[in-house]
């Protein structure tokens, strides 16, 4: 089966998307790194990176230290398609980070996005 075109597409042409998607709802960049390295276990400093070497999607998850425990929490829809049913493991990884940056566009809390267990 061919590869889905965004697993060969640099992260890095995809993050400022992310960015602009959460600042024009009033978020801020530092929130959506910090829920990037909240999904990936990247710290900052290997975030930035990926950003830089451009690496794509396929080598950005491939090299993410782990991907957080509470991950399989993330529930619903993107772009049509219900994210915890999606089959394809690095497709699965991709449409969480998209769930995980729509759910702090839509103004839902911190706490929330991060799956945060009291």
């Amino acid at each position: 089966m061919p590869k889905h075109s965004i697993f060969t597409m640099a992260f890095a042409k995809v993050y400022p998307m992310y960015v602009q998607k959460a600042e024009r709802k009033g978020r801020t960049k530092e929130e959506v790194d910090q829920i990037i390295c909240w999904l990936t276990g990247y710290d900052e400093a290997g975030l930035r990176r990926q950003i830089e070497r451009q690496n794509d999607f396929q080598t950005f998850f491939a090299e993410a230290p782990a991907l957080h425990p509470n991950s399989s929490l993330i529930k619903g829809v993107v772009c049509g398609v219900r994210v915890e049913d999606v089959d394809d493991p690095l497709m699965q990884k991709i449409r969480y980070l998209d769930k995980l940056i729509d759910e702090l566009a839509k103004g839902k809390a911190m706490e929330k996005i991060l799956r945060v267990q009291l």
